[in-house]
């Protein structure tokens, strides 16, 4: 109960208290493909308006020219995103998607005429541990809208990779690498 978690917070110091309070670090490794997704702030549904959603791609695609990056794949869905996210050589993955949420942000206060949190706790990130685990993520992201009831086939969700990569707009993701179109036909 409350009055047993508080009684045995007080036995540590103050500085023991933040310690036990700070976030985790991410782990990080250079070279590094990326599994990353953020949920907007109480699951609010923002990203069911399209203008919303091309927004966020806007921003996508600002940050795809100030930073070192490339998006293997993605998903916007109504109250979240998902990301295979490459940082180039002395890039941040941090930094990238502080600058792309926060911007996202700011730029949907203004529009809104509101201020606060956009998106809810901060994003997660895992490392994509070998090609298995690459295509499983592919499918997991592609096959987002379908599970969700939005579209029936995953190659007709506009804001996802699969859409993009079948109509051959570059401006968010590169092309796959090789070995996913041989394991994931609908990619090749």
């Amino acid at each position: 109960n409350f009055f047993n978690f508080f009684a045995k917070t007080m036995k540590h110091t103050p500085a023991q208290r933040r310690i036990r309070c700070m976030r985790k670090n991410r782990f990080l490794k250079d070279g590094a493909d990326y599994h990353v997704s953020a949920r907007i702030n109480r699951g609010e549904m923002i990203f069911k308006s399209t203008a919303t959603r091309e927004l966020l791609l806007a921003v996508i695609v600002r940050a795809k020219m100030k930073f070192n990056f490339q998006i293997k794949n993605f998903c916007v869905m109504d109250n979240h995103v998902h990301f295979i996210i490459h940082p180039g050589k002395g890039s941040s993955l941090s930094k990238i998607m502080q600058w792309i949420l926060s911007v996202f942000a700011k730029l949907w206060n203004k529009i809104h005429n509101l201020s606060g949190h956009v998106w809810g706790e901060r994003f997660f990130s895992r490392i994509i541990a070998g090609i298995m685990d690459m295509i499983r993520m592919y499918w997991f992201i592609d096959e987002n809208p379908v599970k969700a009831g939005l579209v029936e086939k995953p190659w007709n969700w506009e804001y996802g990779g699969l859409w993009h990569h079948k109509h051959g707009e570059g401006s968010i993701q590169e092309e796959p690498e090789g070995i996913i179109s041989l394991f994931i036909p609908r990619w090749a």
